[in-house]
């Protein structure tokens, strides 16, 4: 899950050692709203140091609220395709 990204403008190649001091971005918390059909789910990860870093009632506090923000995160996606792609009328 866990995955680092480049700083904006690195074009991958070796950089001088006088450029160590880069920063990078780590992902530690992604949601992932995927859509089969008219069926529309939301899931979300954390990265697994941090979950390991988080005392229990912490742990429970973020599961908590990433639920929320997947449940809002998933309502507006399916509001955004409802709108963008209505289901076809069927053939019955």
């Amino acid at each position: 899950m866990a995955s680092t990204t480049p700083p904006s403008g690195s074009n991958g190649s070796p950089q001088p050692a006088a450029a160590e001091s880069t920063t990078w971005d780590v992902e530690l918390l992604r949601v992932l709203v995927s859509r089969q059909g008219s069926q529309v789910e939301a899931q979300w990860a954390i990265h697994p140091q941090l979950k390991l870093d988080l005392l229990p009632h912490e742990w429970q506090e973020v599961s908590d609220l990433m639920a929320k923000v997947s449940g809002i995160v998933g309502n507006r996606f399916s509001q955004v395709l409802a709108q963008a792609d209505p289901e076809p009328p069927s053939n019955a």
